[in-house]
């Protein structure tokens, strides 16, 4: 399904009454939840027997009863600046495998300097640091998938 057909089926849905909203088409099949504030979604490709989460969303618990959702582990409270993710997407460190990481634990950076690559829909996307600080904390282990607004560093 495309992305921006996607975006526009969640936005419908945070703000209309609708509480679910399922569309099966040949490509896939795409389930919509709403849980709470926000729209969870479920996408599953044709050809895959269990759902893959995608689009921020937070999977079903294996056994639970249809529309529900697993809870966020409460992390601790970080302090500092967090860099949040702007998109959905698998997250990495370097430009390449075998390439330096942007940022490591300790290195100083400046506003707009990239310090990760997230990759959505086969584009790497550079995410930037949106303040000069340290880099004290890399909260996403590389090619680990990321939701929007989840946080990936926590600079000082």
């Amino acid at each position: 399904m495309d992305l921006r057909k996607l975006k526009t089926l969640i936005d419908l849905v945070s703000e209309s009454n609708v509480s679910e909203l399922e569309i099966t088409e040949a490509d896939g099949k795409v389930r919509i939840v709403k849980a709470g504030a926000q729209p969870v979604v479920y996408a599953q490709p044709m050809a895959a027997a269990a759902p893959v989460a995608a689009a921020g969303v937070a999977a079903a618990a294996p056994g639970a009863p249809a529309g529900a959702v697993a809870a966020p582990a409460e992390a601790p409270a970080e302090t500092g600046h967090v860099v949040k993710s702007p998109m959905v997407g698998t997250f990495y460190r370097a430009s390449s495998p075998g390439a330096k990481a942007f940022a490591e634990v300790g290195d100083q950076v400046k506003a707009g300097q990239p310090v990760c690559i997230i990759e959505a829909m086969k584009i790497m996307n550079e995410i930037e640091s949106d303040i000069d600080g340290t880099i004290t904390k890399i909260l996403v282990e590389n090619g680990q998938p990321v939701e929007y607004g989840q946080p990936l560093f926590i600079v000082e």
